[in-house]
């Protein structure tokens, strides 16, 4: 896995992995959102551990899959028929627990994404599972329930809610104030990152083996003349 800090991992597995002494011994077998888990420790530095781990990934029957579905539906209706809101079954009804405690509202976590941390997404930006779905959907429309992946790569069924929809424009600052912004300090730390780089090959003693010399390297310098 490589050196890692604890909040960089689900807090189950940080637990135990952190707990680890003996790289000839393994955990026992830990659940976590991905699935169960055995882990093994390689090294510890500081704050950060180097550890292996088996994972295996319980199936979903398809019996399951298909309660859920006529569960979820009748979620559906109750919604559709005006007994609650989307918003309140997404709160008190959900399993997802990224959305649930945000009303069932998605956040964009895409770094490269000028709407991360926004809920707003470009289509190629969701799950495909999600924009086959709300591909056809107006703002407001909730869907049936139907299945997906997550990107811990489980089979769930779920139901969304298109929110809102912004036709292709050209960017202004009264519509688009947080794209543009992010967008510009993205460029700002790309300017400051390549400037610190640059700074950095004068001063720093850099050793590249042979094999990698003729490389493409994203940023020129370290090869000295």
């Amino acid at each position: 896995m490589g050196f890692v800090g604890k909040s960089s991992l689900v807090p189950e597995f940080a637990n135990v992995a952190f707990n680890l002494t003996d790289p000839k011994r393994v955990s026992n077998i830990v659940e976590t959102e991905y699935g169960y888990h055995i882990i093994q420790l390689i090294e510890k530095r500081g704050d950060r551990i180097n550890c292996r781990h088996i994972l295996l990934r319980p199936k979903v029957s398809d019996r399951e899959l298909e309660e859920a579905t006529a569960r979820l539906d009748s979620i559906y209706t109750d919604i559709e028929a005006g007994k609650l809101t989307f918003e309140d079954a997404a709160t008190y009804l959900s399993a997802d627990k990224d959305t649930r405690n945000n009303k069932g509202l998605m956040v964009n976590q895409n770094y490269e994404s000028s709407h991360v941390g926004t809920p707003k997404f470009e289509m190629q930006e969701l799950p495909q599972d999600i924009s086959k779905v709300v591909y056809g959907m107006k703002p407001g429309d909730i869907s049936k329930p139907f299945r997906m992946l997550t990107d811990k790569q489980r089979e769930v069924v779920a139901i969304v809610k298109l929110k809102a929809r912004t036709d292709s424009h050209r960017a202004n600052l009264a519509d688009d104030y947080q794209v543009m912004k992010t967008m510009v300090e993205n460029h700002k730390r790309e300017e400051l990152l390549n400037d610190w780089i640059t700074k950095q090959q004068k001063t720093t003693y850099v050793r590249i083996a042979d094999g990698w010399r003729n490389c493409d390297f994203k940023f020129p310098g370290w090869i000295k003349k």
